[in-house]
């Protein structure tokens, strides 16, 4: 792992991109890491764009603002793609994961993104439907980030996290739902 990766999210209110920096943060934390979580929104309605973002370290963070180059960037909501530059500042040796059924190799080219970003694409909407019958992409995008940038938060661990956050409001069959959300995102995502 490098010593600080910074991930920003790209969501809709509602989308649940917030709880999603959140639980990757404590699991970074979980692992003995470094982490903050902090979301970047106003009065917004449901629905209305926002931001959200993580930095994970093996060292102690001593800066406090928004993340301008991030490592990672993860976007929920692919109609996001014609209202904010979601690839504003990335990395050269970025990741940009996308909630989208479009291949990653044609969103590369349509966000003009250099060989050297990668692009991860998958459905994780139609994942969370099938899954847990709700359209909350965030737990299936996770799944998908941890595939396409290995090694920045366990799976395992996140999944147990996942369980007891899940556990203090839902059953038994929606921490299985998300559990399977995860893994299928794992499994599908694709990466240009």
């Amino acid at each position: 792992m490098q010593q600080l990766t910074e991930i920003r999210w790209h969501a809709r209110a509602g989308q649940g991109a917030v709880t999603a920096a959140k639980v990757v943060a404590e699991t970074a934390l979980s692992a003995d890491q470094y982490m903050q979580a902090m979301p970047e929104y106003g009065p917004e309605r449901m629905g209305a764009p926002i931001k959200a973002f993580t930095r994970i370290s093996d060292q102690p963070i001593d800066i406090h603002c928004n993340i301008e180059n991030p490592n990672v960037v993860i976007v929920l909501d692919d109609t996001l793609l014609d209202v904010v530059d979601v690839a504003e500042g990335i990395t050269s040796d970025g990741v940009l994961i996308l909630n989208t059924c479009t291949p990653a190799a044609v969103v590369k080219k349509a966000l003009g993104l250099p060989d050297s970003v990668k692009v991860a694409c998958v459905d994780a909407s139609g994942i969370a439907l099938d899954t847990i019958k709700r359209d909350i992409p965030n737990t299936p995008i996770v799944g998908a980030f941890m595939k396409a940038a290995p090694g920045i938060i366990d799976l395992e661990t996140f999944k147990g996290l996942l369980a007891k956050n899940l556990g203090k409001k839902f059953g038994q069959e929606m921490i299985d739902a998300n559990h399977a959300a995860v893994d299928r995102a794992y499994e599908e995502v694709t990466v240009a």
